[in-house]
């Protein structure tokens, strides 16, 4: 049996997990589920699947948690200490599904184990991308991208011969707003924000799709991921989210890997890797979706791109302050405390006043995190 850990269960991408894993309960071994403070869902998954330690980030919902597993024999925790045990309990399998910064020395901490780990959430490849790569190399933990983008292109990606690779195209759906104009998006309500038109997704997400700040993180991360240079990762816009990432080779071959707009596709192929496994997904029906149209972005109505290439060119801590920035940002807008287009407003802002030196270490990246945070707030309390 697999032993497997999911950090940040409640969420969308980890109850995607959970569904795979308990069509297969024979397969699989949870060892750890963690969520953030949701106690009703994350006992109930444990329960379920028979976990041996639940935790949650909220240590004040810690007394809820076991009154909730009482009798259970499942072992509850609760904090910071608790999540990083978590994530180091040496499972064979850890899921990294934890949104923000949060999730950063979680996954360092199941890194060093040396297991396979998944990279759900973007923020530790964007914001410490060097440190988490060489982390990985010194312990020989595998990393497998879960990413829908990032998972299509790994496996295209030629990582035996990457000098083969010409380009790597990265789709984008375009989010909701893909055809309004700039005066439109100027009254974007939170609503529309975060209904996404393919996608089933948190929040936070939602919005930085609609930003297409999602893709500027994604360019950064495919960087991370793949040996191959910064200009030659290109976004083409495709709205029916159904080829999902495209490599184009040397030779003009173009490899893309389709699938329905669901995550447990991506998932499954990191939970079996390097084997495959059956998933409930109906098989792709090509003459129902009938065509498939690409575009390019337009990086004046969407400044998020621009931002997140240029902050990907400019290295050192440039991307973990947009990351920072845009975090802030998008959770002002959540609070309707600023509007649509003020979000790459605020991070652009930050960009352009703070310009520490490059990090070294987590708490290197979390310092910078942090400055730009308070910075970034700083300009959503200055625009209201």
């Amino acid at each position: 049996m697999k032993s497997v850990t999911i950090l940040g269960a409640t969420g969308s991408v980890g109850t995607s997990t959970l569904d795979l894993i308990e069509r297969e309960p024979d397969r699989f071994r949870v060892v750890a589920l963690t969520a953030n403070c949701d106690v009703g869902r994350l006992a109930e998954a444990a329960i379920r699947t028979k976990a041996e330690f639940a935790v949650v980030a909220d240590e004040g919902c810690l007394p809820d948690l076991r009154d909730a597993l009482a009798g259970t024999g499942i072992r509850a925790g609760g904090g910071a200490e608790a999540i990083a045990e978590a994530a180091a309990s040496g499972a064979d399998w850890t899921m990294g599904a934890i949104v923000g910064c949060a999730g950063l020395k979680p996954v360092m901490a199941a890194i060093e184990q040396g297991g396979t780990v998944v990279i759900a959430n973007k923020e530790p490849l964007v914001s410490a991308g060097d440190v988490i790569l060489a982390a990985a190399k010194r312990t020989g933990a595998t990393l497998l991208p879960a990413d829908s983008e990032h998972n299509a292109i790994f496996q295209c990606f030629d990582s035996a011969r990457p000098e083969r690779v010409r380009r790597i195209i990265l789709t984008c759906s375009g989010g909701p707003f893909r055809d309004w104009t700039i005066e439109q998006m100027r009254d974007v309500t939170l609503e529309q924000a975060v209904k996404h038109p393919n996608w089933s997704m948190g929040a936070k997400i939602s919005v930085d799709s609609a930003t297409c700040m999602n893709k500027g993180l994604e360019l950064i991360e495919a960087a991370r991921l793949f040996p191959i240079a910064h200009d030659r990762i290109e976004i083409v816009i495709h709205p029916q989210s159904v080829v999902h990432s495209l490599v184009d080779y040397v030779d003009g071959s173009v490899l893309a890997q389709l699938g329905p707009p669901d995550m447990r596709t991506p998932i499954a192929h990191t939970l079996a890797w390097p084997d495959r496994m059956a998933t409930p997904m109906a098989p792709l029906d090509l003459v129902g979706i009938g065509r498939l149209e690409f575009e390019a972005p337009d990086p004046v109505r969407f400044p998020a791109l621009r931002l997140a290439r240029e902050a990907l060119d400019a290295g050192g801590a440039r991307p973990a302050i947009l990351n920072a920035a845009n975090e802030v940002a998008v959770e002002a807008f959540l609070k309707r405390r600023i509007c649509f287009l003020e979000i790459a407003a605020i991070v652009e802002h930050t960009l352009s006043c703070y310009d520490p030196a490059a990090p070294d270490s987590v708490d290197a990246v979390l310092a910078i995190d942090a400055k730009a945070r308070i910075l970034a707030g700083e300009r959503v309390q200055a625009r209201q």
